[in-house]
């Protein structure tokens, strides 16, 4: 099986990543994916860009016990995660989360897990440039929220 997660600066290509994931396994009925891409506004400040951060190594191992985690509350058959990192602009793809299963259930159910984890307890550190001068970047109470539904607490703002 291939890698299931990937941190790196390059774009990706969603249609190969999906299509790699579905030709993985005859049993897949069902792909959900979600791209996530930067915005140009947070905050009521614009953002000319976006930078993150992350410590190679443990960020990839966090992300894997994450779909770990994910495997073990769905049934599902495949899973693949790219994060991205260093300089990115407002359109700019920033994370995809790719999820086969034998029926759109399980799928949605779990990508949508995945990224709810993913915005509140993988270890980046996001930066962006505004009109005032650059500022870091926060899970949101919303987030933690998102979370706390799936029966985990603990995010950056509990």
């Amino acid at each position: 099986m291939a890698s299931r997660v990937s941190i790196q600066p390059q774009d990706f290509d969603v249609s190969d990543e999906i299509a790699a994931l579905r030709l993985a396994d005859k049993r897949v009925g069902a792909v959900c994916a979600f791209v996530g891409t930067v915005r140009d506004r947070n905050d009521g400040a614009s953002v000319s860009s976006m930078e993150l951060e992350h410590y190679p190594g443990m960020t990839e191992k966090s992300i894997e016990a994450m779909i770990d985690e994910a495997c073990a509350r769905f049934d599902v058959y495949g899973v693949r995660v790219i994060h991205r990192v260093g300089l990115l602009q407002p359109l700019d793809q920033i994370v995809l989360v790719a999820v086969t299963s034998a029926h759109r259930g399980q799928s949605f159910q779990a990508c949508e897990f995945l990224m709810d984890y993913l915005k509140t307890q993988a270890p980046f550190w996001k930066k962006e440039q505004t009109p005032a001068g650059a500022r870091w970047v926060d899970a949101r109470v919303a987030d933690d929220a998102a979370l706390a539904r799936w029966g985990i607490a603990g995010g950056k703002n509990a």
